[in-house]
């Protein structure tokens, strides 16, 4: 049998025949002590205190059934983002989007020869996991297969930018391996025996892609099953002007094959432009080459990231009232922050529209660390940059979204060229740079 004993340190240990006594009493009791230290009654401040002990007993399992609710929510929460149901990114794409808007060229594909210049820089500034920001075409899947987030967005003002990384989507899906990708995306088909095979070299896939013709047969049956894939894999429906921008992308691929590029309405400057060939094979600073398709491993991450539904196209005006709002609503919601925001040289439009101070309001409203970070291509054919390296048609630099907000708000923008110049992260040192 238990007995309450008052040790040393004078904590009052009490029974358990004695706690039903003093929750019972009908009058407050006193307290005494024999000569070995045994209590014999109870004062009313143990009673009070046994009450408050009851009290929270018996609210414990409640307070512990609450924790475990609020883990188990965000448990499904981080669970839920580990992959978005074909219902849930169509959802996604039509709740996040806002009216499409004109610009002036067809970004087919990038038009910056330095894209691979900041990766290194990326890896040594910690920039990996949650949230990857884009915005334009392929040049998002290298960042992406590079940083490893754990989801990305896409944002682009032009609706046909939506629907063509749907059809990247709907590509990757049918495309287990580099080669079949590059088969689909160009209307190429593979021949039996020869060929380059699943591990090709880079130098393989461009050699054989770039002599291979395209075939009527294979663009209009890999046509069909992209329309198919993204009306029924992905539930997203296309209008009658979306069928048409689909038609209209896939048709350039399969007429220009890897001749591709960027081009720009009304302008004779598409030679100056690099074509997709050339983006490929393009090398960092290091002569080490990088694009998403050069190595099996960067594939495999983004495809699988498509697959899980993960890389969400959203149609938005990075200066808008809606898209990147939104987008930023979600990740909070989800518990991810920022890792990098892909800009491009989207910002130099918004200067120009006179419109920048609502995209730096919107950047405000994104969930970001301390490392978050800003990548940028200033094109060298308008702004002479610090770090610019010789032979290149832009110069990518990195600058954190935190110093961004900075230096806003001490108003010393003024321009793009004075923004892009300012508190920028290099992708080589001040020495290096002037070789």
């Amino acid at each position: 049998m238990l007995s309450a004993i008052r040790p040393k340190n004078k904590m009052e240990i009490v029974p358990m025949n004695l706690i039903s006594r003093v929750l019972c009493a009908p009058r407050p009791m006193r307290v005494s002590w024999n000569a070995n230290g045994i209590a014999l009654n109870l004062r009313v401040s143990i009673q009070a205190s046994l009450l408050v002990l009851l009290s929270t007993l018996l609210l414990a399992p409640s307070v512990v059934a609450g924790s475990q609710a609020s883990e188990s929510s965000a448990a499904q929460s981080q669970a839920r983002i580990e992959s978005l149901s074909s219902a849930e990114f169509s959802r996604l794409i039509r709740d996040l989007s806002e009216d499409g808007g004109y610009f002036r060229s067809d970004n087919f594909t990038s038009n910056e020869t330095s894209y691979l210049h900041v990766v290194d820089k990326l890896h040594e500034l910690g920039a990996s996991g949650g949230a990857y920001i884009g915005v334009g075409p392929e040049q998002n899947f290298t960042y992406i297969a590079k940083m490893r987030p754990r989801i990305a967005f896409i944002v682009d003002i032009r609706r046909q930018a939506m629907i063509q990384h749907l059809m990247f989507k709907a590509i990757f899906h049918l495309a287990p391996n580099r080669v079949q990708y590059l088969s689909l995306l160009l209307s190429r088909p593979l021949p039996k025996e020869k060929g380059p095979g699943p591990d090709a070299s880079v130098n393989e896939m461009l050699s054989y892609f770039s002599q291979a013709q395209p075939d009527e047969k294979a663009y209009a049956a890999n046509l069909t099953a992209i329309r198919k894939a993204i009306r029924e894999d992905f539930q997203v429906q296309l209008s009658d002007a979306d069928q048409a921008s689909l038609d209209y992308v896939y048709k350039n691929f399969r007429t220009d094959g890897l001749e591709i590029g960027y081009r720009m309405e009304g302008s004779s400057w598409g030679g100056f432009f690099p074509n997709l060939k050339e983006l490929i094979a393009q090398p960092d600073q290091h002569g080490k080459l990088g694009n998403f398709l050069a190595a099996k491993e960067d594939y495999d991450f983004v495809r699988d990231l498509h697959k899980r539904n993960l890389i969400i196209p959203v149609v938005g005006d990075f200066a808008g009232k809606k898209a990147l709002v939104a987008v930023g609503d979600y990740l909070r919601k989800n518990g991810l922050t920022v890792t990098a925001f892909y800009t491009s040289n989207v910002e130099q439009y918004l200067f120009q529209n006179g419109v920048f101070s609502g995209f730096a309001e919107n950047i405000r409203k994104l969930p970001v660390s301390d490392k978050s970070l800003f990548i940028r291509a200033v094109p060298s054919t308008r702004f002479s940059h610090p770090a610019q390296m010789p032979g290149h048609r832009s110069t990518t630099v990195l600058q954190y979204i935190r110093v961004f907000l900075k230096d806003f708000d001490e108003g010393i923008y003024h321009s793009y060229g004075e923004m892009v110049a300012t508190h920028y992260i290099a992708a080589v040192p001040p020495t290096e740079e002037r070789k």
